[in-house]
């Protein structure tokens, strides 16, 4: 944790599988399925203080009480094209939480982020909302994304990425300090065309294949 507001996820198994991801040889397929296995792994920590709630169970020896979350209260939101890939490692540790979309993309000379799509769950102000996209760079696609969830009043809302850098960091936290950033690793800085140094590349691209 670099500060009260970023939460480093540096567990072995998370950098291990994030060092396989950087490398510019491995496959599409090979990327994919590392990104959902470290999505998985993120997802723990991610979810570590949802709210519990006591039911009664029966053992094969007696009834008693025992604890269990309310999937159906947490939503994942996925900023489209590259969330989709974070989106099924959360889903497969939490399958009970329903799932929103935002679609933006980069306008290439502004780097301002534009929305296409955005469709949400009902009930938005009884739920708890992690925004999913693999990278966190110039920030503003997150700004956007996030200001859009404000306007349906949500219990709370964190960023979980991939990667992110010092300028993405500054930016979300400037534009809304009260939504925690959960990342596998701060890299050093973006290059004039907006993307993560060293970083891992166009995440959107790599994990579908396009270019």
């Amino acid at each position: 944790m670099t500060n009260s507001n970023v939460h480093l996820i540096d567990h072995p198994l998370v950098q291990h599988k994030l060092t396989l991801m950087r490398r510019k040889d491995a496959s599409t397929n090979t990327f994919r399925r590392l990104l959902n296995e470290l999505s998985s792994l993120m997802a723990y920590e991610v979810t570590r203080d949802m709210a519990m709630q006591e039911v009664e169970v029966e053992t094969p020896l007696e009834t008693m009480k025992a604890k269990i979350i309310d999937g159906k209260k947490l939503v994942f939101v996925s900023i489209l094209r590259a969330g989709n890939g974070i989106l099924e490692g959360m889903l497969s540790v939490v399958p009970g939480a329903r799932v929103g979309h935002v679609g933006l993309y980069r306008d290439p000379k502004t780097l301002v982020a534009v929305e296409y799509y955005f469709k949400m769950p009902k009930d938005m102000h009884e739920r708890d909302v992690v925004i999913v996209d693999p990278m966190l760079a110039t920030g503003n696609s997150a700004i956007a994304a996030v200001e859009r969830l404000k306007e349906l009043n949500p219990k709370s809302i964190k960023f979980v990425c991939l990667l992110t850098c010092p300028e993405g960091i500054a930016a979300l936290h400037k534009a809304h300090p009260d939504v925690p950033i959960y990342t596998a690793a701060i890299d050093r800085q973006l290059n004039d065309h907006g993307y993560i140094l060293p970083g891992l590349g166009d995440a959107g691209d790599r994990i579908f294949g396009t270019q």
